[in-house]
């Protein structure tokens, strides 16, 4: 069996890829470093798409934005467990982050 090592980023969909050195390998906007998560919050924030493409310092195009959005509703499931994991990881830090510090430097 041969091993085959990909060393450029994926295409998952036209302008979003996925690279393991980017962002831990989250799904992205080609040619940034912007998460479809990154869309998503946004867009629970209530921003418009025209919002969304002025939000961050070097605009996106709208088919950036739209790209990031029809990944997330097609992955809904993979987002929403990130975003889940972000926030319990969240909510530990701030019960006790001296604890959280001291679980996760030992490793």
């Amino acid at each position: 069996m041969e091993t085959v090592m990909a060393t450029a980023a994926s295409v998952v969909y036209p302008h979003i890829t996925k690279d393991p050195k980017v962002r831990a390998g989250k799904a992205c906007i080609d040619g940034t470093r912007l998460a479809v998560v990154d869309i998503v919050l946004l867009l629970k924030r209530g921003l418009s798409v025209e919002e969304m493409c002025h939000y961050y310092v070097r605009p996106l195009t709208p088919a950036q934005v739209h790209a990031a959005l029809l990944y997330y509703y097609e992955h809904t499931d993979e987002i929403e467990n990130y975003l889940e994991e972000a926030e319990r990881i969240g909510d530990e830090v701030d019960a006790d982050p001296d604890a959280f510090l001291r679980r996760h430097t030992a490793q």
